[in-house]
């Protein structure tokens, strides 16, 4: 095979980019919440409604049916520790081991490209509406010319997401997390669905326990904290949301609890919780009737001042007060928020989609690898038709999941198997003969003083 046939087959799509439609979907799911779909008012007046119904409910823990709301997809190993495992238990001779490192490679080879064409096309889309392009400014868009580009590149990112193994959250979730409030939440927002003309999640790495902190402004305050509480928490989490009077915002984010979201959105405010609003008011209280009858009484006696101009003064005075300690709350929230965002922020709008493909790449070749090892090992006799060995490798692979790892995975047996049937014919074409070879980057050392030289005008 020549350079220039292996080359070709990167425009055609490798071969085994069919995926990208076949198995992924044969069409991209519409946009829940898109507005120029649906309007924003009906968009969000759904959502609005099932707030509304959290409201109602007492102390709810956790969503409705989440169970069956979420299905946890994401592969928790690393492709070097699946490697690993999998020659452990299943490759230990050499010959074995060899064989599957060098499909590990052919692989990684043939999904470079594919996930590379697909970076080039989501960032083509999406660079018109970039809020962050360092090149020279474009002609401005209209309002409707930007949702519209918006549209198109929330569409190509949803089945990016989707082999990434990241899951959508239902609208009835994200109702449940901007209704409900931990409290062991330090600092607690609000926001007005006015406000957004849509908004999105997606999760992956599900966790249940207690949660890495991420900030440390305002820990060790207090005298009676109860321990850190197991909570529901998510590896990662990937925003999309849009305010009447911003942009899209794209984010991702690392170990955020559920009842969290709210957090990231942009455009909120925030607030004092009810416990530490009453503690506030009861400090204020006290301090003033103190301050009250030793001090006002005094100037009353004294001075002889009327009555009604001491409590005019005195309310002036506790209303400044209450003001000040109210506002330094705050603040001291809005510092320990934006240290949460700082530590749990992974990357955002561009960098975001290079990121996502990278995650996407890694899940499609852990998805092959197990499917090329539990496919080896199984009788011969035992193979029947396609749905029937993909319910066996879906089933074979999520025991073994749960087994290594603890984590109940849903493993999507017939993309595994659609992956591994389009390398089948350009196996063992890694590397192709002729195909060009780099050298290694120069090894970055620190630079030596260099002798000056005679021609130097300095």
């Amino acid at each position: 095979m020549t350079v220039e046939r292996w080359l070709r087959l990167r425009g055609k799509g490798l071969a085994m980019l069919h995926v990208t439609r076949g198995v992924w979907g044969s069409r991209v799911r519409v946009w829940p919440l898109l507005p120029a779909l649906l309007g924003h008012t009906r968009a969000l007046s759904s959502l609005a409604a099932k707030m509304g119904e959290y409201r109602k409910m007492w102390n709810p823990t956790e969503p409705r049916d989440w169970a069956q709301q979420y299905r946890e997809r994401f592969i928790p190993f690393s492709k070097e520790q699946l490697l690993r495992l999998l020659i452990k238990e299943f490759h230990s001779s050499p010959a074995e081991k060899a064989a599957l490192e060098e499909f590990v490679t052919h692989v990684n080879f043939c999904t470079l490209f594919h996930y590379h064409h697909i970076l080039a096309q989501l960032q083509a889309l999406y660079d018109p509406i970039n809020p962050d392009r360092d090149t020279l400014d474009q002609p401005s868009l209209t309002d409707p010319q930007r949702l519209s580009n918006e549209q198109e590149v929330l569409r190509a990112l949803e089945p990016l997401l989707a082999q990434a193994n990241f899951s959508p959250l239902s609208e009835d979730t994200l109702a449940y997390a901007l209704v409900v409030h931990h409290p062991q939440d330090e600092v607690q927002v609000t926001i007005n669905l006015d406000q957004y003309i849509y908004m999105q999640f997606w999760a992956l790495g599900q966790r249940v326990g207690q949660m890495p902190r991420k900030s440390s402004v305002g820990s060790k305050r207090g005298f009676f904290r109860s321990p850190p509480a197991e909570r529901r928490y998510f590896k990662r989490v990937v925003l999309a949301a849009r305010t009447k009077r911003g942009h899209l915002v794209l984010k991702s984010f690392k170990d955020m609890p559920l009842e969290g979201l709210e957090q990231l959105l942009p455009e909120l405010k925030v607030r004092t919780p009810t416990l530490q609003r009453a503690l506030l008011n009861v400090t204020l209280v006290v301090s003033g009737v103190v301050f009250f009858v030793n001090v006002g009484m005094v100037v009353l006696s004294d001075l002889k001042m009327a009555t009604s101009l001491l409590l005019l003064l005195f309310t002036a005075f506790m209303g400044l007060r209450a003001a000040k300690m109210f506002g330094q709350r705050r603040s001291v929230q809005a510092l320990e928020l934006a240290h949460m965002l700082y530590y749990r922020s992974t990357s955002n709008n561009s960098e975001l989609l290079s990121a996502l493909a990278l995650r996407a790449q890694d899940e499609h070749t852990k998805e092959a690898l197990l499917a090329h090892s539990f496919l080896a090992r199984r009788p011969r006799g035992a193979r029947g038709q396609p749905e029937e060995t993909c319910q066996w490798l879906q089933s074979e692979v999520e025991n073994w999941l749960l087994a290594q790892s603890g984590c109940d995975v849903a493993f999507n047996g017939t993309r595994a198997l659609a992956h591994l049937q389009a390398l089948t014919p350009s196996i063992g074409m890694y590397p192709p003969p002729g195909f060009p070879k780099l050298d290694l980057l120069a090894t970055i050392t620190s630079p030596k003083a260099a002798p000056p030289s005679t021609d130097d005008p300095l």
